[in-house]
């Protein structure tokens, strides 16, 4: 039994994340911890378990063998390198941290300390997505020239009983987020691309403020691959009835992937459309896999390179906007160095 302490309610997926933790077997809730207290206090009490104001109290707990960290990003690094010198296994929401830089300096402490650490990108287990990698894996696109993926909402538009929108306020807290539309709901798209399409060679961001928010409301990074493909990444909180896309365009056939309806055409089957009449089974749940290498040492299929890639583009998109560039991954180490 992997006995488990929330860290926060800030993030909305934190209930989520106490619901499927409460639903898996091997997981018991222990105790809620949050850098409100009445926030925490509250959560808390909904769940029936104690509130914990010392963060340094839950970390030195002898029956807390791990943590489910939701809390602002820009507590992330701070509080998962606290977590793992106190030999607690982490489970996180996305992203890891603001910099590649940041991310190699807790991997290196969580390596040290032999805990485990799972990053939520929880698209990496769909069904389309294994679909899409099998169909690139068999070669049926031929050599991948073009990925559009698009994942967006309208949580930042203006309703009745929300006059900002039904995300909380402080998603559009630039020292808390890190950033808006991009670095949070733009995760998806980006690291389902990057799966797809291979290492990073540069990154052109345009991050529009619409709304007169601090943060981005709306944004497209463009990403060169080395492969030579081009990813064109979108993201918006202030897109009404948006679906799902994902389209791969390749020498040899394209794919199109829009919520649940799914087309290929490949040179290969002729120059119709070809609808799958089944879709491989879904992976197990980021934190299906966090407890199985917790508790049977089995290797996760989410993987610190992937970890790594998401941190990559947002922070190259960032200094791209601001800087008004393409910026190369390889720039990023050297950027902050003499920031």
């Amino acid at each position: 039994m992997i006995r488990v302490a929330l860290l926060s309610k800030w993030h909305v997926h934190a209930k989520d994340y106490a619901h499927e933790a409460s639903e898996i077997g091997n997981i018991h809730i222990k105790v809620v911890w949050d850098n409100d207290r009445d926030r925490g206090s509250e959560w808390a009490s909904e769940l029936g378990i104690p509130f914990e104001a010392d963060l340094v109290s839950v970390l030195e707990h002898p029956e807390i063998d791990a943590v489910i960290v939701s809390t602002a990003t820009n507590l992330h690094k701070e509080i998962i390198l606290a977590a793992a010198k106190h030999k607690k296994h982490i489970f996180t929401e996305k992203v890891l941290a603001f910099t590649v830089q940041d991310c190699n300096e807790i991997y290196q402490v969580v390596k040290e300390n032999q805990v485990e650490l799972m990053v939520s990108l929880p698209r990496l287990k769909d069904d389309y997505y294994l679909y899409a990698q099998d169909i690139v894996d068999q070669g049926l696109l031929g050599d991948l020239n073009t990925i559009r993926c698009r994942v967006a909402h309208n949580g930042a538009v203006s309703q009745d009983d929300h006059p900002n929108g039904w995300l909380p306020s402080h998603f559009f807290n630039k020292e808390e987020c890190g950033g808006g539309a991009l670095i949070d709901l733009g995760a998806h798209p980006i690291y389902l691309t990057n799966r797809l399409a291979g290492p990073l060679k540069s990154v052109m961001g345009q991050l529009q403020q619409t709304k007169g928010f601090e943060v981005d409301d709306n944004a497209v990074a463009i990403v060169e691959y080395e492969s030579g493909a081009v990813g064109i990444l979108e993201t918006s909180f202030i897109s009404n009835g948006s679906p799902f896309q994902l389209e791969l365009y390749g020498t040899e056939g394209t794919l199109m992937i829009e919520d649940r309806t799914i087309r290929l055409k490949s040179r290969q089957y002729g120059e119709d459309w070809v609808t799958p009449k089944e879709l491989p089974r879904p992976d197990e749940t980021p934190m299906e896999q966090w407890v199985k290498a917790i508790i049977h040492e089995a290797a996760p299929r989410i993987l610190e390179s992937d970890v790594i890639a998401l941190t990559m583009v947002n922070e190259a998109a960032k200094i791209s906007h601001e800087q008004n560039r393409r910026v190369f991954v390889k720039e990023l180490s050297n950027y902050i160095k003499n920031a």
